[in-house]
């Protein structure tokens, strides 16, 4: 018999405890449960830092995933930024549950995303990596005890993970560390099923973004109900597995009108 690994020994230990939770869980019939809704600031992004918390409070929202441009990896933060907006988060009673890095593509990333993760309190990390750097970050957040989320994407040129089966074939490589952010907009613009990709990824489901989008090849966003993500379908499918992880409602728009994101929470409210 082949000694067992300490990280053999970590993956036996969670898929264990997975089991052990589901029959409490699945006793609670899927109309009875209730999803944790959440908003990716993203959808503020032509807001300030304090004023999408005015409207974050206005609208009752207690979890977020930091997803703001001025927070990702493209132009790094200062940690003295990120030390800034988890004062005024808290000062708000408002929890950064998950953290947006947008591509991780060396150490020097990696290091600034658990960094700021940290800084924020958030216990999941939400973005894209390929090739040595994803079993890095499935190395270090395991030591770290964070998550991360593969994040599915539709763009007008190729993107690493625009499939189910693309997020699939990098998970089948790393530990349970390692899940996936499920965007069910991007999913549909990409012209896959957003159920079916709940149903196949429901065991490494980290985080799922809630967007609506006009049509397949292109991410134009529209209001839940009115595209072709079938977010009523989506909210039935997230109920139906009991999933416990925040639900990010996102609407990327370049106005700043916010009535539209009033609009959405009070739909996905109704029906989570």
């Amino acid at each position: 018999m082949r000694p067992l690994t300490r990280r053999a020994f970590g993956r036996m230990a969670t898929a264990a405890l997975s089991v052990a939770q589901i029959p409490a869980a699945l006793d609670i019939p899927a109309d009875s449960f209730h999803l944790d809704i959440g908003v990716g600031t993203f959808s503020y992004h032509l807001l300030s830092l304090d004023d999408m918390i005015v409207e974050l409070k206005a609208n009752k929202i207690r979890e977020i995933e930091m997803s703001r441009g001025e927070f990702m990896l493209m132009k790094p933060p200062t940690q003295e930024m990120v030390e800034t907006a988890r004062r005024k988060l808290d000062a708000a009673g408002i929890r950064c549950v998950s953290y947006y890095t947008a591509t991780i593509k060396n150490q020097i990333d990696l290091d600034c995303a658990l960094r700021n993760a940290k800084i924020f309190g958030a216990s999941n990390v939400s973005g894209d990596a390929t090739g040595p750097i994803l079993h890095e970050i499935d190395r270090q957040f395991t030591q770290a005890g964070l998550t991360f989320g593969i994040h599915n994407h539709w763009f007008p040129q190729k993107f690493p993970y625009e499939s189910t089966d693309d997020v699939l074939k990098a998970l089948s490589t790393v530990s349970p560390t390692v899940g996936s952010t499920l965007d069910v907009g991007q999913m549909a613009a990409c012209g896959h099923d957003p159920l079916d990709a709940i149903r196949r990824l429901q065991s490494r489901l980290k985080l799922v973004h809630l967007k609506d989008v006009q049509a397949v090849g292109a991410e134009h966003n529209v209001l839940f109900g009115t595209g072709i993500a079938n977010i009523p379908g989506v909210i039935q499918e997230l109920k139906r597995i009991h999933f416990a992880h925040l639900v990010a409602v996102e609407f990327e728009k370049d106005t700043n009108d916010n009535d539209d994101m009033r609009e959405q929470l009070t739909y996905v409210r109704k029906l989570a």
